[in-house]
């Protein structure tokens, strides 16, 4: 058998993913944490465990053998927005008092008893199902309606509706997976009612398969009408309460937040630039304003808010002293200079965050309570995440200095670890991270196994994200373990988060509203400078840049707008016509098109075709249904009407994530000979 190389290995272990501890519930009494784990790092198939505390045991609850059958539309678009690259049971929720968990396995719903194992097929199939608090009852989503304990509770009354089920931004955009949300009292149930009719369809056809039927959805492009959403409270008996607030003013529903100290609901302007935080009456469905943010730019929506703590005091985050801080009740509690970034868990009246300080590369966890004040949870060097309940704090931790995750939960004065089955790259990543240039860029810079510095000139390969929801250069050993390859095959890798990322601050992340790519492309040039000043080895006449989604992007833009820079690029899935991208994701960083042209023709690449003097591949999925690979054909066309060799390589049956083995195996091998070819031999 040959070795195994870290193309495949990379793509059979779903980039590292598989066989990590993952979706962590802690039960309220701090004694058990339920999770998911596969066997191994390249077995995809997760099963649900249990650990119990007192004595450290692990037990496997549900082993779901080989999955095999269909998913249902919704799961299947579920696990498309989420990124989800396992199978068998990848979501699953419990009770309040976590003895009891629901799943979908193929579409099939089944509870399991946590304390006793006991599975229950429930005989009936669909998405998303929940137990209500007490685990009496289960919800979940078939065909577009509301299913209580396999019945029908809200049906769809057109022929675009859904009941309970998120509108394709919120789910792409807002990062709310969910439509339906149960009361803590098990008495009603909040549900958005989504009517799609108004929304424009776009149609994913397979060219490969001609006799397939196309596949129809409501796509929200920018500037177009977005799915009308409204709020229903229903009890189990049917009875419909509409939630009712200034929906003119703002159609978006960002989050929803139902807890024991009453039901929150976030809800924001078609602009972005104001929210407005209400409670609603669980009877009448009348709204009550608690607070209203507006900004300039716009309001980044942060994971976990709103939220109570059991005191009822709010747990929200506000944009001050050029840092998103804490706000607990009326008080800020996080100083400025740390940049919270998500609230992970509230335990009473502690809550959990993650931070990032005075080092981008590293994320920290903070809790705060009244009696405690402002502690910081962690404090190796690493990214760190976590969640907790019932005084019990579970950490996921990755460093630089050794492979993997490590999962550990802290409680009742006792460390005891999550065994994590991840998979370790066949190479070792030789990272540096630097600091670059005047805006001091933070950099990964990745050297070919074995490169005694002065030896000899390498081509450099810029690798980045850079945009902005995504920070790349993070001190996580794995993380670069691409980079290492492509390093180990003759170049010397270059990875940098510019200006737009996460992190650094409101007036960072704000530094490419209306202009998606001037700050980026010039921090990436501005990097390169840097890291060649640093290190000499670096040849900057041999420059190419590959990257996927707005990395992607940035890659074409590179060798369209500055050929004198960069010399080849790869860009995977990009979105070449801002214009084609979804409302809430593209309006809030260019606004409305028709109010701010001039911003999405900047931030588009077509009209630069004309431009294109270096070797560019463009590759997309033709199954994407985020980014469509109209971006690329669009492109294409462009290039080739002004007469601009260049190439396209199209996947076919592929999405935004490149989830089959060997397409994602043999796609960098694939890159790995268009940048050897178009940056040629090394100059003797």
């Amino acid at each position: 058998m040959p070795p195994l190389t870290l193309p495949r290995q990379h793509a059979r272990t779903a980039r590292f993913k598989l066989g990590v501890p993952r979706d962590f519930t802690i039960s309220p009494d701090g004694a058990r944490v339920v999770f998911l784990r596969s066997s191994g790092g390249d077995d995809p198939v997760n099963r649900l465990w249990t650990l119990t505390l007192a004595t450290g045991q692990e037990r496997l609850l549900v082993d779901p053998g080989t999955p095999g059958g269909t998913l249902p539309e919704a799961e299947r678009a579920r696990r498309e927005r989420t990124r989800e690259r396992a199978s068998g049971i990848v979501a699953y929720a419990t009770d309040a008092a976590v003895t009891k968990a629901v799943y979908a396995l193929d579409g099939a719903l089944h509870t399991v008893d946590l304390l006793t194992g006991e599975v229950t097929p429930l005989g009936t199939t669909g998405s998303d199902p929940r137990l209500d608090p007490a685990g009496q009852r289960v919800a979940h989503v078939s065909d577009g309606a509301l299913h209580l304990d396999g019945k029908p509770l809200l049906t769809p009354d057109g022929p675009e509706v859904t009941w309970g089920l998120p509108e394709h931004v919120a789910a792409e955009s807002m990062a709310r997976h969910r439509g339906y949300w149960w009361s803590p009292d098990g008495t009603r149930l909040l549900v958005a009612r989504v009517d799609n009719a108004r929304v424009s369809r776009w149609h994913l056809s397979e060219p490969a398969d001609p006799g397939r039927p196309s596949r129809t959805m409501a796509y929200p492009a920018a500037g177009t009408d977005n799915a009308d959403v409204t709020l229903w409270l229903t009890t189990p008996a049917g009875e419909r309460t509409e939630v009712v607030w200034d929906r003119a003013a703002f159609e978006y529903v960002a989050a929803v937040s139902w807890t024991g100290q009453g039901l929150l609901i976030l809800v924001q302007s078609r602009d972005q630039r104001t929210t407005r935080l209400l409670e609603a009456d669980p009877g009448t469905g009348a709204t009550t304003l608690v607070r209203e943010d507006a900004d300039d730019a716009w309001l980044t929506l942060v994971p976990g808010t709103p939220a109570r703590t059991a005191a009822g005091e709010l747990v929200w985050t506000v944009d001050r002293d050029d840092t998103r801080r804490l706000m607990v009740g009326d008080d800020l509690v996080t100083p400025p200079g740390l940049q919270v970034l998500r609230i992970l868990a509230v335990d009473g009246d502690t809550v959990l965050a993650q931070c990032c300080g005075d080092e981008p590369t590293e994320r920290h966890l903070y809790s705060y309570s009244r009696a405690a004040g402002l502690t910081r949870v962690t404090s190796e060097p690493g990214v760190h995440t976590g969640t907790r309940a019932g005084g019990v704090t579970l950490v996921v931790s990755r460093t630089l200095e050794e492979h993997g995750t490590r999962v550990t939960v802290t409680g009742g004065g006792a460390v005891t670890p999550i065994v994590s089955n991840g998979a370790t790259p066949v190479v070792r990543p030789r990272v540096d991270l630097v600091s670059l240039g005047e805006r001091e860029l933070r950099g990964a810079i990745v050297f070919p196994s074995g490169h005694v510095p002065g030896s000899r000139r390498l081509p450099v390969l810029l690798s980045p994200y850079a945009g902005p929801g995504g920070a790349l250069v993070l001190r996580g050993l794995d993380d670069y373990a691409v980079a290492q390859w492509f390093a180990d095959q003759g170049f010397a890798v270059l990875v940098v988060d510019g200006r737009g990322t996460p992190g650094r601050g409101p007036a960072w992340e704000r530094a490419v509203h209306l202009d998606k790519l001037s700050a980026a492309l010039e921090d990436q040039a501005d990097a390169l400078r840097a890291a060649a000043s640093r290190f000499p080895d670096l040849d900057l006449d041999r420059v190419a840049i590959r990257g996927w989604s707005y990395g992607g992007y940035l890659a074409a833009a590179a060798v369209l707008r500055h050929p004198d820079v960069f010399h080849a690029a790869v860009a995977g899935a990009p979105v070449t016509d801002a214009r084609l991208y979804d409302t809430h994701w593209q309006e809030r960083y260019l606004g409305h098109p028709d109010r701010n042209p001039e911003a999405y023709d900047r931030s588009s690449l077509i009209a630069d075709a004309p431009n294109l003097r270096r070797p560019l591949m463009l590759v997309h999925g033709l199954a994407d249904d985020n980014v469509f690979a109209a971006h690329t054909l669009r492109l294409s066309a462009a290039l080739l009407a002004a007469g601009r060799p260049h190439t396209v390589l199209p996947l076919s049956g592929v999405s935004h994530m490149t989830a089959q083995e060997q397409v994602a195996e043999n796609l960098l091998l694939l890159e790995l000979d268009f940048l050897r070819r178009a940056l040629g031999p090394e100059p003797s």
